[in-house]
């Protein structure tokens, strides 16, 4: 009798051909999940080998292939914090957002925070963390982008790339995701995202491609929505022909967290490009079996799916036989949070008043500054130890907040979070996966009038929040409620009367309306949703600690209308993924197909070609000194350009600045936008009368667009503008360069099969 081989990495050939069908169809499925079930989706939680973790694969010990476990969070590791029978405790640091790390627009920033949470992945025991999220902010109701990074594609595929390089040199694995297209949550298993070639490769497609070539990750999830008719988890032009054969991806694709689908053929799926189907059920890998038994499925494409799997496992702790301790640095990491969310902060606003000076007592207003967000709500969120409150974070930095009104805040906290159990609806599972946005309460004249001559000045938290399975609404989310505008309008109206500031805290993960009241206040930082040390890490910017240097990765705009992509977004929002499990709704759009008709004109891209005013600029972001920017140079080489400038501090204090490039091509044959992002870089800490001269590498296909018409990468031949500044309309500076044509020809994929009726300048 021959010996059975075991599985090395060296020996995948030989295994390969020891396994039978039935378990090579096993490799291909998940080992299953525990939980509920909702919109056709689920959120990933079974109990085997890591508590808590979404899902695992599946062993099959005769041939030493082991399981492994893949766990959510872009925030963090999101496994259980508590285990049955159990005293000890296992939670995971709370790492900043998505919106707030791309805010820093400082790589190597962000790669030390991917090192932090690659290396809690490894102490407990898992080997593929399901992030980062690099889906695209296509319009500021999606209820995911605080999960991703930018409404463009260069800021996330620079961020993500760092992030993975992060956590992979830890030696585990991501799944960047969801790929691609995943633009809305609103029926989000089922929308048919329909957009052209042209949108797709340039903007939704982008970031994945310089993930991939840049960080090689070890996993990608396809998304569960549909992408111009064919569903992303059996589309082989995406998944082979573009991800594979164009771009040379080596690791696996996952599918999100779903079962079988009625209108997608498992074969499909195989047959596609989708090595691995999470969570799991048996009936997926009989569907296997039966399917190359009756000749619909070429057994080379479950071989290719298998071997790519055995490839992917004998990378991984479980197979290296890496002994965990479940007892990752969670002090250490608290610092490396603190640290990062601080150069996330975006100052919106500031008068003068920050810095503060001198202040001892603030009247802190606002529920979430008593119940601070630490993170989103759905899959992205982490089981944290602790999460700082502005209470707590002031208190550390010796500024004690009024008695009475503390009282009444903390008061109704804790009658909000016992009376969310009492009313809680089990369809709303989301909300037992992170913080819950509690309903402001009404703040009365004579309660501010109370508070001004306590407080030396006022502190007021605007809180959102938002999570998997469901978009924003405008009115009460987007948008302030009736009881936000009255506490601000009050509290401003007195405290000025009284010759005492007012400042505002954005606690939210999304962009939000700021131009019916900013006017009203004299300082307004946006804090994102900063991670566990969030309290500590705002009082460090207020003090002037850290001097605020984030920048904005997405358009703030005046009102979510503004956008184009607001017309085709899904209008009704409530809770279409649950209508949907439930069989309720018709087909109309928004819920089963949305037009990207916006076409390439999304975010600054729309607002700044066709000259519409907004709130706050992309990139944008305000500092406690200033700069200057000098000297730009433009050198180009072959296939690359490099872009060069230097930034002098020319204030009073310390401080970074990003340095951004925006690109203008010369007048041809591909309308453009007036001006693209294509390369930035953020400067050491610079003190008063520094200079550091920055420079950046551009790859002449970065300037490319898709020609459609000839299925190619086109840059043409002519000047180039490139103009450098500190937002998309700051950019004092600017210098040219002639280029010659570059061209690449890549397959015709992924058209659209209904007309779309395109934004044109």
């Amino acid at each position: 009798m021959t010996a059975q081989p075991k599985l090395r990495a060296d020996n995948i050939d030989e295994v390969l051909k020891a396994m039978t069908l039935e378990e090579k169809a096993q490799l291909l499925v998940g080992g299953g999940n525990d939980a509920f079930v909702g919109s056709g989706a689920m959120l990933g939680h079974q109990k085997k080998l890591v508590a808590g973790a979404a899902g695992t694969t599946v062993a099959i010990p005769r041939l030493g292939i082991p399981a492994t476990v893949v766990a959510d969070g872009p925030a963090g590791v999101h496994i259980d914090p508590k285990r049955d029978g159990d005293p000890n405790s296992y939670y995971a640091t709370g790492f900043p957002i998505g919106t707030c790390l791309a805010s820093t627009w400082n790589t190597e920033l962000v790669e030390a925070v991917g090192r932090a949470i690659g290396n809690e992945t490894l102490e407990y025991g898992i080997d593929v963390i399901l992030g980062p999220g690099m889906n695209l902010h296509r319009n500021p109701l999606c209820g995911r982008n605080f999960e991703y990074y930018s409404e463009d594609p260069i800021v996330t595929g620079l961020i993500g790339a760092a992030v993975i390089k992060g956590i992979q040199s830890q030696g585990v694995g991501v799944s960047a995701k969801h790929f691609a297209v995943n633009s809305q949550e609103s029926s989000r298993t089922k929308v048919d995202e329909r957009l052209s070639q042209r949108a797709l490769r340039e903007l939704y497609l982008k970031g994945f491609e310089m993930a991939v070539r840049q960080s090689a990750p070890w996993t990608l999830m396809s998304s569960y929505n549909i992408i111009n008719g064919v569903y992303a988890q059996g589309n082989k032009d995406l998944l082979t022909t573009i991800l594979r054969d164009e771009w040379g991806f080596r690791g696996i694709v996952m599918t999100d967290w779903i079962g079988k689908r009625d209108q997608l053929p498992t074969e499909q799926e195989v047959e596609a490009g989708n090595d691995l189907m999470m969570p799991g059920y048996p009936a997926q890998a009989e569907d296997i079996v039966a399917a190359v038994k009756a000749g619909r499925l070429d057994l080379k494409y479950v071989d290719q799916n298998v071997r790519n799997m055995l490839e992917y496992i004998v990378k991984t702790p479980r197979f290296r036989g890496y002994q965990f301790s479940n007892k990752p640095d969670l002090k250490a990491h608290a610092q490396v949070t603190r640290q990062s969310s601080t150069e996330g902060m975006v100052l919106l606003k500031n008068t003068g008043v920050l810095p503060i000076r001198n202040l001892k007592t603030v009247a802190l207003f606002g529920v979430n500054s008593y119940d601070f967000l630490s993170g989103g709500l759905g899959s992205g969120c982490v089981n944290v130890p602790y999460v700082v409150d502005m209470v707590q974070g002031l208190k550390n930095i010796g500024v004690s907040t009024t008695p009475l009104l503390t009282e009444i805040y903390q008061n109704y906290v804790r009658y909000a979070k016992a009376k969310l159990k009492a009313d809680k609806n089990p369809m709303m599972w989301f909300l037992d996966q992170g913080q819950p946005k509690f309903d402001e309460i009404e703040i009365s004249e004579r309660c501010v009038a109370h508070e001004v001559k306590e407080a030396d000045a006022a502190i007021i938290t605007i809180g959102r929040q938002a999570g998997e399975g469901m978009d924003r609404k405008i009115d009460g989310e987007f948008n302030l409620t009736r009881q936000e505008q009255d506490m601000i309008f009050r509290v401003s109206d007195q405290f000025h009367a009284a010759g005492k500031p007012v400042i505002v805290i954005i606690n939210s993960g999304s962009v939000m309306e700021t131009c019916s009241w900013r006017d009203r206040v004299d300082a307004i930082l946006c804090a994102w949703q900063p991670g566990e040390e969030g309290g500590n890490s705002v009082a460090d910017v207020l003090t002037g600690k850290a001097n605020p240097s984030g920048k904005l990765t997405m358009t703030w705009p005046i009102a979510a209308t503004d956008h184009p992509s607001t017309k085709n977004f899904p209008q009704d929002y409530d809770m279409y993924s649950y209508k949907e499990m439930l069989g309720w709704g018709s087909p109309i759009e928004g819920e089963h197909f949305t037009n990207h008709n916006e076409d390439i004109y999304v975010g600054y891209r729309y607002f700044d070609t066709f000259q519409r005013e907004v709130a706050y600029p992309f990139g944008f972001g305000l500092s406690y000194t200033t700069f200057a920017f000098s000297q730009p140079k433009v050198k180009t080489d072959g296939e690359g350009i490099t872009v060069s400038v230097t930034v002098k501090n020319t204030g009073t204090v310390s401080g970074k600045e990003v340095a951004q490039v925006y690109v203008s091509a010369p007048k041809g044959t591909i309308q453009k936008p007036v001006h693209e992002l294509k390369a930035f870089a953020k400067t050491r800490e610079l003190k008063p009368g520094e200079s550091q001269t920055l420079t950046m590498h551009i790859q002449k296909r970065d300037l490319a667009s898709f020609d459609e018409a000839h299925s190619q990468w086109l840059a043409e031949a002519g000047e180039y503008l490139f103009r450098i500044g500190s937002s998309s309309r700051d950019l004092p500076l600017q210098v040219s360069a002639k280029l010659t044509q570059y061209a690449e020809r890549v397959h015709n994929a992924m058209a659209p099969r209904q007309p779309l009726n395109l934004l044109k300048q």
